[in-house]
């Protein structure tokens, strides 16, 4: 998939647990594994809005774009 999901390493950079994320953000630990492990289909833009707030950083820091390479 094209879209990476740094956000273990943006807790990883912050010292934040990513059980203290969820609590702060208002969504499960199993949500937080599921988003850090790129499992998921989309984030509603308030709950990134929320972890960018607690993790003090720019949705840009958590998803990155990376292309394809073609065959």
């Amino acid at each position: 998939m094209p879209i990476v999901v740094n956000l273990d390493v943006m807790l990883a950079k912050r010292k934040v647990r990513s059980r203290d994320l969820a609590e702060q953000v208002g969504i499960t630990e199993q949500n937080i594994s599921l988003l850090k492990s790129g499992k998921v289909k989309g984030v509603r833009f308030d709950t990134l809005e929320k972890i960018c707030a607690v993790l003090d950083c720019q949705p840009g820091d958590i998803l990155e774009y990376r292309p394809e390479e073609k065959d």
